[in-house]
């Protein structure tokens, strides 16, 4: 009763929002898969809530390597186990079924990742304002939940431009023929999550055009889980400029790239542009990416530096051609690697990848094991290798 009285006042404020009048209304309740949903007996109000925990142990940690200290300290920090993630997602829509709106809540950081409002009655063009993961790459588009490996890739750290608070403009042309396009172009503030203001004016532009080869929308998902008759295929190039304080972003807010001192407004210029594929037939799924990037320091005057990465990801669930293969359990291996052109740290990065995953309800309900070797090669110092192995439950409800 009092969850059904929280949502009866939500619909009171936003269909308030939106010049709407709310009359006496009557909630229906019900609960799938995907969690639970509350929607009006007028249908002008829809809302689903999830709640998605990750419970992880790794050893000898959890951490990523990123320059040979790292390596160096790869074993001082013991072994990791705990909720990696926790997190709760309200989506629905509002007045129309058009109108919609999608918070998500971190729980174990404290903080809010996304809120957005759509405006979705076009297919071919529709808008969104609020603050989310930018469309930029397809590895970093799909959700921490649905993920067919732990986590993303190395060059992740690299080329993400992430969550940002901006609008944009997307939608899809040529629909159910084989000239399928999808596209997503926006402006963003370009300084992280949490931040609504850009450097002195200079603010973040991002676009992705991507071809859906076979007349059917490839949307940001991993794993081909409902074992397609018929391929499933994207293509997609992506660009994104930026003038910053900031040399990369997470999930944290905006950062620096190991070489790079914390800047000022607008003295990191960085250019930026993204190939990815990807692919669903018969229990396989690929998808790969190919990255460029420059950052030009206004500081040094004006002194660029390159990189460029590219990951290759492989997944299967074996049944299909294999009798005795358990229907839950899929293999998904990967590799992936930067490095910087300049050579001013003369160092190249290595990720070999091998997981399986065993799906009790998808990606709702999903175990996961990964072995990972990292290996670093530096011109002056040698190179190093560490391996991590970790354990993961994910459940969402």
């Amino acid at each position: 009763m009092r969850a059904q009285h929280l949502v009866k006042n939500c619909v009171v404020l936003l269909t308030g929002l939106i010049g709407f009048e709310a009359t006496a209304t009557q909630l229906e309740t019900s609960y799938t898969n995907k969690g639970l949903t509350f929607t009006t007996s007028e249908d002008h109000f829809k809302l689903l809530f999830q709640t998605r925990i990750q419970s992880r142990f790794a050893t000898p940690t959890d951490n990523q390597p990123n320059k040979i200290e790292d390596y160096v300290a790869f074993h001082s920090t013991g072994n990791e186990f705990g909720i990696n993630r926790a997190r709760f997602k309200l989506k629905g829509y509002a007045y129309q079924p058009w109108l919609k709106f999608g918070i998500e809540y971190d729980l174990v950081n404290n903080v809010m990742l996304n809120y957005t409002l759509h405006v979705e009655k076009l297919d071919w063009l529709k808008f969104k304002t609020g603050q989310w993961k930018l469309e930029y790459s397809r590895e970093r588009s799909i959700s921490s939940g649905g993920q067919q490996m732990l986590d993303r890739s190395i060059i992740n750290r690299i080329f993400t431009i992430d969550r940002q608070q901006g609008a944009a403009i997307y939608g899809d042309i040529g629909e159910e023929q084989a000239q399928y396009f999808s596209y997503w172009l926006g402006v963003a503030a370009g300084t992280g999550r949490g931040s609504n203001s850009n450097d002195d004016g200079a603010p973040l532009y991002y676009g992705r055009l991507q071809w859906n080869l076979f007349g059917t929308p490839h949307g940001f998902k991993a794993s081909d889980l409902s074992l397609r008759d018929s391929p499933l295929a994207s293509m997609a190039v992506s660009y994104s400029s930026n003038e910053s304080a900031f040399t990369r972003f997470s999930s944290s807010g905006g950062g620096q790239l190991t070489q790079f001192a914390s800047g000022v407004d607008n003295q990191y210029k960085i250019e930026q542009h993204n190939i990815d594929i990807a692919l669903m037939y018969k229990g396989i799924s690929a998808q790969a990416e190919y990255h460029e990037k420059s950052v030009t320091d206004s500081s040094r005057n004006n002194l660029k530096t390159s990189f460029t990465g590219h990951y290759i990801q492989l997944g299967y669930l074996g049944n299909r051609l294999i009798d005795w293969w358990p229907k839950p359990l899929e293999v998904a291996v990967r590799y992936a690697t930067y490095s910087e052109n300049d050579h001013q740290e003369d160092e190249n990065h290595y990720e070999h990848a091998f997981a399986l995953n065993w799906f009790f309800n998808g990606h709702n309900n999903k175990l996961t094991t990964d072995i990972t070797r990292f290996d670093i090669d530096h011109d002056a110092l040698g190179s190093f290798d560490e391996m991590r192995f970790r354990f993961q439950w994910d459940v969402t409800f």
